[in-house]
């Protein structure tokens, strides 16, 4: 793995830790070609059933490394961002695991868009979002203006993408662009406590809830329903649909291997 992204698997739980602190975790070209590449490995091993995404020190991800946009043989920004941002968001929102973002600090520009990308969102109460892109003559990118009118609404995303004020934790929490604040120290055991409960239910469940979520945004409701319908017709024909009623009529966990 390269330098500045760590993997750690433990069980089902996959951790993604950003690693560059000295940068506030801002990515460079290898550590998003790496990003990529282990969110897409993972996705394709059922072992893991969860992923966390997190930074080292006191940033979740400053976004892109700007000195690297001046080195002489930076791509094109639309380049950079078909080739390497932008399938780093597909991967996070294609992959059948949940994505869990643990927002240790501040999460700024494309940074940002990768945490909204996630699929659920836990932040120190340290943690800020900033989408500071209009300050250098540019505009949200990586999915932000898709997802952030989605999770907070026209108005809330309009103010966030236009004026570019930061976003403290709390009030994250009350527009609802993140689903939980605690104590910075407490961080790392709360999103893992949140991992392991996923990790307990039945991932095709979950992957097929997941996809349900994605689409809905673009059907209408006589469209949803009939792709719930079809999905349930899947998951009931599952043998984690058989071992969950089994384990309800006999009292106890179920124990789900994904099939």
């Amino acid at each position: 793995m390269v330098d500045g992204l760590r993997v750690e698997v433990d069980g089902a739980v996959a951790t993604l830790t950003l690693d560059r602190p000295e940068a506030l975790n801002a990515l460079t070209v290898p550590v998003k070609v790496a990003l990529r590449e282990t969110l897409e490995g993972i996705a394709a091993d059922r072992s893991v059933r969860v992923v966390i995404l997190t930074g080292a020190g006191r940033a979740f991800c400053a976004g892109q490394d700007l000195a690297e946009r001046e080195g002489p043989d930076a791509a094109p920004l639309e380049t950079e961002l078909r080739e390497r941002f932008n399938p780093i968001i597909r991967a996070v929102r294609s992959m059948g695991q949940p994505v869990i973002a643990a927002v240790n600090g501040v999460a700024a520009g494309a940074g940002a868009s990768l945490a909204f990308a996630c699929d659920l969102r836990v932040a120190a109460a340290e943690a800020r979002f900033v989408l500071a892109f209009g300050r250098i003559g540019l505009i949200p990118d990586s999915g932000a203006t898709w997802f952030l009118p989605r999770l907070i609404g026209a108005s809330r995303a309009a103010e966030l993408a236009l004026v570019g004020d930061p976003v403290a934790a709390d009030e994250a929490l009350r527009i609802g662009l993140v689903h939980r604040v605690v104590p910075g120290d407490a961080l790392g055991s709360e999103a893992r406590a949140l991992a392991d409960r996923l990790a307990a239910s039945a991932p095709v469940a979950l992957a097929m809830t997941k996809a349900a979520l994605e689409h809905a945004w673009e059907m209408d409701l006589e469209a949803s329903l009939s792709e719930e319908a079809r999905l349930q017709g899947v998951a009931g024909r599952s043998a984690d649909h058989a071992e969950g009623l089994t384990a309800f009529r006999e009292k106890r966990p179920p124990r789900f291997t994904g099939e």
